[in-house]
């Protein structure tokens, strides 16, 4: 039976190099995968635009491309990469430039473009989307005149057809964190698009490589202390049968472990509903399937079913939601806790005197309860040393300025012991996120490939 081997090259933007090369040098694989995006990433790109309109996409995919680009020439590898972000058109000229700048030659390296749909808003709109916000029901109309970006999240189908046509990397912008893994079956089995189980099988293996090392033994809540050589850990690398099953591993040469505890904390991983994990291509059932050590490093994975597809697409859509303030202090031994928690009481009364209304204000005791919030106990000892954090939400950016103001004076005219007054922090932009359905067949007309060779 004919088996394809993939392996996960990135979990976030940001993520590590090293891992990708150690696959690509010992890994055996033909597809490297990366999944780049998440909508706090969509909104840094925007930023990236704003300061310059030739980015917005994610830009160490410079530093990726100049590391694995000899060995797409050498082995013959195929890289797919949601890396184009805002701007997959600019993603695909990097890669060719690099490709240049390295004397590489003879790549076809396509753009999938169609997820952004920005501009084309009132056009839907026209054809009857309403864009209904798909949790509360609440109009557009409220953020519209705020919104930042709009990107549909596209499946596997345009990925598919650019390897159809020969491409060597596959650029996109918007696509499921699991459609860059699931494409090169379609593409290597032929799966027709109505194997729903075999669809299925590959969701969930995509979803288990979409995050990088989390299947791998990285963010490990059991047994991490003996993960084994955590400071070269491997990213995981899926054995797929024709059938759909597959065997999640790693390189030999790479730390990490791969155990069906590792995997199955993946699993669990953002997930709604388990029985209906909703993606353009398949519903999802991953409550049927099943795990198995089947030797060092190696959990066979099976079972997956599915159900057919959704009618309509998932449109995320960022909008202007204010700015926020905030201003870190710290206090130490003895007392720190309430010396701390006596500084939030000064300055919420402050604000109430000098009529500073904000939209929210949030404190927090980093030492304390910064992680886990109202469910700590009050501490039993005393604690060596307390920061607090105090944040809020303005609707301009003179506000957010004029609430850190109020911190400097505390090093005298407060609880002794004070130190950190320089954590008074730059304003920042926040992000509002909007949700909705959009018909699929009305996105989907708008969704298009270009190839172009170096």
């Amino acid at each position: 039976m004919r088996k394809v081997r993939i392996g996960a090259a990135e979990g976030f933007y940001g993520d590590a190099v090293d891992p990708a090369v150690d696959i690509a040098q010992h890994g055996d694989v033909q597809y490297l995968c990366f999944d780049c995006l998440a909508e706090l990433t969509m909104a840094i790109l925007l930023k990236d635009q704003k300061r310059d309109p030739s980015k917005g996409y994610c830009l160490d995919v410079t530093a990726y491309m100049k590391a694995l680009l000899p060995y797409v020439k050498e082995k013959g590898i195929k890289i797919l990469t949601n890396a184009g972000g805002i701007n997959p058109e600019g993603a695909q000229q990097e890669v060719m430039r690099v490709a240049r700048e390295m004397g590489i030659s003879g790549l076809k390296v396509a753009v999938v473009t169609g997820d952004n749909i920005l501009d084309r808003i009132d056009r839907l709109m026209q054809q009857g989307v309403t864009f209904q916000h798909m949790e509360t029901g609440e109009s557009l109309e409220t953020v519209r005149d705020r919104l930042l970006f709009a990107n549909v999240y596209l499946g596997v189908g345009p990925i598919v057809e650019a390897l159809r046509q020969g491409a060597d990397i596959v650029v996109t912008g918007r696509t499921t964190d699991t459609a860059q893994f699931l494409a090169p079956l379609v593409y290597e089995f032929g799966w027709r698009e109505d194997e729903w189980d075999k669809l299925a099988q590959g969701i969930l293996m995509g979803h288990l490589m979409e995050c990088s090392a989390q299947s791998t033994g990285g963010n490990f809540s059991g047994n991490w202390w003996d993960v084994p050589d955590m400071d070269r850990i491997g990213y995981p690398i899926a054995e797929v049968q024709e059938d759909g099953s597959f065997i999640l591993t790693k390189t030999p040469t790479s730390g990490g472990l791969v155990t069906v505890n590792t995997v199955k904390e993946q699993m669990l991983y953002e997930i709604h509903d388990p029985a209906a994990y909703v993606t353009p291509d398949v519903v999802a059932d991953f409550t049927t399937a099943v795990l198995e050590n089947v030797g060092p490093d190696r959990v066979l994975i099976r079972g997956a079913t599915g159900k057919p597809r959704p009618d309509h697409l998932k449109a995320v859509m960022g909008y202007q939601n204010g700015y926020m303030g905030q201003a870190i202090i710290g206090y130490s031994w003895p007392d720190a806790l309430k010396k701390a928690r006596k500084a939030d009481e000064i300055i919420r009364k402050q604000l109430a005197r000098k009529g500073m209304h904000y939209d929210e204000i949030h404190t927090s005791f980093l030492g304390y309860n910064s992680l886990h919030g109202p469910t700590v106990e009050e501490p039993k000892e005393e604690l060596n040393e307390v920061y607090l954090r105090i944040a809020v939400r303005a609707k301009t950016r003179q506000e957010a300025v004029a609430f850190s103001r109020l911190f400097p004076p505390l090093g005298l005219d407060g609880p002794p012991s004070v130190t950190g007054l320089g954590g008074r922090l730059q304003p920042r932009e926040l992000l509002g996120m909007w949700a909705s359905l959009v018909p699929r067949d009305l996105i989907e007309k708008d969704v298009h490939i270009r190839i172009q060779e170096v």
